[in-house]
């Protein structure tokens, strides 16, 4: 397995703030960048905004600046919020990035060099909002794009294509071969089946220009045409690994172990992207991950509806470390599902305020009234061994598979376990009897909360330390959990000094804002 690896989250257009829609991607990028890098892994981890569509000239007139001044306020509001969740992006690209612009230039140079790219005429119907074409299938009942409830012009313009349709086969054959060392992995396997479907009944040539209006990229071998934003905004990926500025840097992280995004935008990157670099020479991602879409109280998110809801919300609740565990385990990750207010604050409590708190707080309270948090060392249980080394297992495929919900489930699981078995050993009993059994289930319970703790790091970096801190381990929780993660399960045993936690996920009465 290699020893590194890089992972994209889509750019993000600057039309508006950031919602917990974008959240929802970043954290799960986030969560598998820390994971990698616990786990021993270098990580090269991407993000940032798109920023040449080309609604973006009228937005700036109507906030009184130009066009980069607009994109300077929009990107600083997105550094905003992640630095808010505790995002560990290596790099936040522009594409008005210098380096970005002579990305754009060099490869397409290339596929023009190479033949893929020829003049035309576009006849279209191009929708404003999505910055795209769409076929009369794609369109409602009414002749309206269906994510935006708009009619799409009529677009009748000479300009440049791209010859998607000569790269069919080798897609084909990159994404249905599970076998070949250049796979494109596409997944879930449901979006995959969909991609390979479309792929066997063909595929056309695409348009990549229009008329240059001032503001995007310009085509290096025809100063009157702009890059479709689209373009311009796939190549950031290439970009972010260094090309063409450092090739020594793109040489050591190309090509892209993961592209995270939502399931709209698939085509774009497991047909469009990977004919692209293939065309310029490039070796094409290796997984191309889809999560699906959500609503939020049953309905779509819009500004119109008033349910749009930014992560500074989520934390202010819940607090940054409970806010990014719901945002990415609320319903199973990959599917669609809906984020309901009640369900949020259900889960806070069950998994977070009720499981993990309770059990870390009563844990700590035992070792301070049995012991004087002087905790005598106990060797770990055959079973208790066995039991954690399994959950380990099942949690780095997890993770691995990009299963967050699933990998959140190990955790609940290891923590129910050890609840149980309170109720089960009655250690109040115990200490009144005095039975030297009470050091294996105390230190027992302190080395499932480790567990936990080590499973929760990726997903809530500061709750998890605290929790590992209160158990006294004489190891800090990443070294532990790089242990853990190489099958030394003996690394969740506690340390001599066990402490009291802070109050980690205190209850929350209020009812989130509607706003």
């Amino acid at each position: 397995m290699s020893d590194r690896r890089y992972i994209t989250t889509p750019i993000y257009y600057v039309n508006d703030k950031p919602h917990i829609g974008h959240a929802y991607t970043t954290v799960a990028a986030d969560v598998l960048a820390r994971f990698w890098r616990i786990s021993g892994r270098k990580v090269l981890f991407l993000t940032g905004t798109d920023e040449h569509a080309t609604k973006i000239p009228a937005a700036a007139a109507a906030a009184g600046k130009s066009s980069k001044e607009f994109c300077d306020g929009m990107a600083a509001e997105f550094k905003k919020a992640w630095a808010a969740l505790g995002i560990t992006h290596d790099r936040f690209i522009r594409t008005t990035d210098p380096d970005h612009i002579a990305a754009v230039g060099d490869i397409l140079t290339r596929l023009h060099a190479a033949g893929h790219i020829y003049k035309g005429v576009y006849e279209g119907l191009y929708c404003a909002s999505c910055e795209k074409f769409l076929s009369e299938s794609e369109l409602t009942p009414d002749g309206l794009c269906p994510d935006h409830a708009r009619a799409p012009e009529k677009y009748s313009q000479e300009n440049y294509f791209f010859r998607l349709s000569g790269f069919r086969d080798r897609l084909l054959e990159l994404i249905s071969d599970a076998s070949s060392p250049d796979r494109i992995e596409v997944l879930p396997e449901e979006r995959r089946n969909e991609i390979i479907g479309k792929l066997k009944v063909g595929l056309d040539d695409i348009s990549i220009s229009r008329a240059a209006t001032g503001w995007g990229v310009t085509l290096p071998f025809d100063k009157s045409q702009t890059a479709y934003v689209w373009v311009d905004a796939l190549i950031n990926y290439a970009t972010g690994a260094g090309w063409p500025l450092s090739p020594e840097k793109f040489a050591e992280w190309w090509p892209a172990d993961c592209h995270l995004m939502a399931k709209d935008i698939l085509w774009f990157h497991s047909v469009i992207w990977p004919a692209i670099l293939l065309g310029a020479g490039f070796k094409t991602p290796r997984r191309v991950f889809a999560h699906g879409f959500f609503t939020l109280d049953g309905a779509k998110m819009s500004k119109t509806r008033g349910n749009v809801i930014a992560p500074s919300e989520l934390i202010e609740r819940y607090g940054v470390d409970a806010a990014r565990y719901l945002l990415v385990t609320l319903f199973p990750f990959g599917t669609d599902g809906d984020v309901s207010r009640t369900e949020l604050d259900r889960r806070y409590n069950s998994d977070l305020a009720n499981n993990a708190g309770n059990l870390l707080n009563r844990t700590a309270a035992m070792s301070e009234k049995y012991f004087g948090s002087v905790l005598p060392a106990a060797p770990m249980t055959a079973g208790l061994k066995e039991f954690l080394s399994s959950r380990m297992a099942e949690y780095r495929c997890a993770v691995e598979s990009v299963r967050l919900h699933a990998a959140a489930s190990v955790a609940r699981d290891i923590m129910d376990n050890a609840n149980r078995m309170v109720q089960i050993e009655a250690p109040w009993a115990l200490f009144k009897e005095k039975n030297p059994r009470l050091i294996t289930v105390v230190n027992s319970l302190f080395s499932s909360i480790n567990a936990a703790a080590v499973c929760l790091r990726p997903f809530m970096p500061s709750a998890a330390a605290a929790m590992w801190t209160a158990s006294g381990s004489p190891i800090g929780v990443d070294e532990g959990a790089a242990k853990v993660f190489a099958g030394d399960i003996s690394a969740l045993a506690p340390g001599a000094t066990t402490a009291r936690p802070p109050a980690l996920f205190p209850r929350n009465a209020s009812p989130l804002s509607r706003k």
